[in-house]
C-alpha cells in the first residue's frame, strides 16, 4: 500500500492543491492535523482537499479541534476523521490521535495531557499505522524534544509499522525507528511512504 502523508499546512491552499494534484498516484492519503492557523481557515483549507476521492485517513492538529474538523469534513465522502479510534482500509489497521500532546504553552491549542493521550491510546492495534499530530518524546520532535511520552510508550507496546506525525515543524521531513516502528514528521510538503 502507498501513503501520500502530509502535516501543518496551515491555511497554504496552494500547497493544499498540491496535495489533491499527488492524491491520485497513492492508495491511501494520512493528514496528521494542523489544516489550520489558531483556529482560522479550517473549511476554506478542506474544502480544496475535499477533492481527493482517494481514502484519506485525518487527525487534527493543536490548531483545529476534533469536533472542528470532522464539522469541515461533513459531506467529503473519502475522509475519515480519527481521535482515539481507527479503521481498517484493505487491510490495513489505521489509527488516529490529534491534537497537542502534552498541553502546549498556548490558551487556544486544542491539546491533551499525557493522560489523556495514553487513555486514547489504548486501542491502537498491533502492527497497523499510526496517525498522531504530536511525535514520539525523543524522535522527529526538534532538538528541545518536544514530542509525548504517551505516544512513545504507545509504539514501544504495539510496535506499528508506521508512525506518521507532524506539529514540530522543524523536524518536518525526519524519519526515525523505534523498534520495529518508521516514523516519519510528514510536514507540509508530504511525503509517500509505502507500508
Amino acid at each position: 500500500m502507498r501513503l501520500l502523508a502530509f502535516s501543518d499546512v496551515h491555511r497554504d491552499l496552494a500547497q493544499a492543491a498540491r496535495l489533491v494534484d499527488r492524491a491520485g498516484a497513492v492508495d491511501v492519503v494520512v493528514a496528521a492535523g494542523d489544516f489550520a492557523s489558531v483556529h482560522r481557515g479550517l473549511d476554506e483549507l478542506i474544502d480544496v482537499l475535499a477533492a481527493i476521492e482517494t481514502p484519506t485517513v485525518l487527525v487534527a492538529g493543536n490548531n483545529e479541534t476534533d469536533a472542528a474538523l470532522r464539522a469541515a469534513c461533513d459531506g467529503w465522502r473519502a475522509a475519515h476523521v480519527l481521535h482515539g479510534g481507527g479503521i481498517e482500509i484493505d487491510g490495513v489497521a489505521f489509527f488516529g490521535l490529534g491534537g497537542g500532546v502534552p498541553v502546549t504553552p498556548w490558551d487556544w491549542s486544542f491539546d491533551l495531557t499525557e493522560d489523556e493521550a495514553a487513555g486514547a491510546l489504548t486501542g491502537l492495534p498491533r502492527g497497523g499505522v499510526l496517525v498522531v499530530h504530536s511525535p514520539p518524546k525523543g524522535y522527529v520532535d526538534g532538538p528541545r524534544r518536544l514530542g509525548s511520552q504517551a505516544v512513545l510508550e504507545a509504539v514501544e507496546q504495539k510496535q506499528p509499522r508506521l508512525v506518521v506525525c507532524g506539529h514540530i515543524h522543524e523536524a518536518a521531513g525526519e524519519q526515525a525507528t523505534i523498534g520495529a516502528s518508521r516514523v516519519v514528521n510528514v510536514g507540509p510538503s508530504g511525503v509517500v511512504v509505502d507500508v
